[in-house]
């Protein structure tokens, strides 16, 4: 990996050079084995690309706090890998769903004396991104993701805005397949809906407004616990209804829709921790067509569904609450 002059810069300033931080190591991979083998296996700094695997198609980027990985999908397998360093004890970095809400290789924080923050993708308007920072080897940033300085960049080029980052785990814990504890859904809902009533349960009325956000990336989170979906695009709800769904299956999934055929959507799962061996998967046509939801609700979903749209079926309850408490790492004007 070659930095140039101003990337070594921001790497001094950052302090990716500190003291037990490994300057960012970049591993190749030439297949998905070979990838696996390599991400099980790194080291504070280090970080694995293998974009070859995948050419082409919807980018998904998977933050485990847990086991302080972040984790590249494109088309639904994984790309890269890559070790992180979240939020501090008081500046936890929060979980959930978020989208890429702005994007700009040179940022400086206009808080922390215009500390440098290369590469940064903003997922939260309050401060928290993906960005090059120090590696440590444990949680030390103020609540923002941070990244090797090579991976930031390379991440940084095949990711567009509105794009999907998932954020899951608790620093210190051990790695788990969700917490079941907290809400799944990293940014307020705002499609002008009372924030304080009960999603509609599945054959009372539910809800469409796709003028709250008309363009963007679309996600939609299926709870099974709550038996609620709500559809987000470009980060804002634009609808929700009561969902039964067929089986009893609790863990975690992740699955893009890799292409729309005579209008029926194809999906793919995304190999998230724990479920690597999903990846690639076509899902069962027949699962979805058994899921129950209010016929409408159904058809307007269809009509917002393209390459690249993310479900995320999980067992956590819907709710507007992220983990991690409300902060600001820097501040910038929309």
């Amino acid at each position: 990996m070659s930095l140039s002059r101003r990337e070594l810069g921001f790497v001094l300033a950052a302090g990716v050079l500190a003291p037990g931080a490994a300057l960012a190591q970049g591993a190749k991979a030439s297949s998905a084995v070979e990838l696996a083998r390599t991400g099980e296996s790194l080291k504070p700094g280090q970080w694995v690309w293998a974009p070859q695997i995948a050419p082409k198609g919807p980018v998904v980027v998977h933050v485990d706090l847990s086991r302080q990985l972040a984790t590249v999908y494109r088309n639904g397998v994984r790309i890269a890998v890559s070790t992180v360093s979240s939020g501090k004890e008081g500046h936890e970095t929060p979980t959930g769903v978020f989208t890429i809400l702005q994007k700009d290789a040179d940022h400086r924080s206009s808080l922390y004396n215009s500390a440098p923050m290369p590469y940064q993708q903003r997922l939260t308007w309050d401060g928290v991104a993906l960005h090059a920072g120090g590696l440590p080897g444990y949680p030390e940033s103020h609540g923002c993701v941070h990244l090797p300085m090579g991976f930031a960049k390379l991440l940084f080029g095949i990711t567009p805005m509105g794009g999907t980052v998932i954020v899951v785990g608790k620093a210190g814990d051990p790695p788990a397949d969700m917490p079941s504890a907290a809400g799944v859904l990293g940014m307020p809902m705002n499609a002008g809906f009372d924030l304080g009533a009960e999603p509609p349960p599945y054959g009372e009325d539910w809800r469409w407004t796709p003028e709250a956000s008309p363009a963007g990336p679309v996600t939609i989170i299926a709870s099974r616990s709550d038996h609620r979906a709500v559809v987000l695009r470009n980060g804002v709800e634009i609808g929700r209804a009561g969902v039964v769904f067929p089986d009893e299956d609790f863990q975690t999934h992740v699955l893009v829709c890799t292409g729309v055929k005579d209008g029926v959507p194809r999906w793919a799962y995304v190999g998230a921790p724990g479920h690597e061996e999903e990846a690639d998967r076509p899902l069962d046509p027949d699962l979805m067509a058994k899921t129950r939801m209010p016929d409408g609700f159904r058809t307007a979903v269809r009509t917002v569904i393209v390459p690249g749209t993310t479900i995320l079926a999980t067992q956590s309850p819907v709710l507007p609450d992220t983990t991690g408490k409300h902060l600001t790492v820097l501040s910038s004007g929309r």
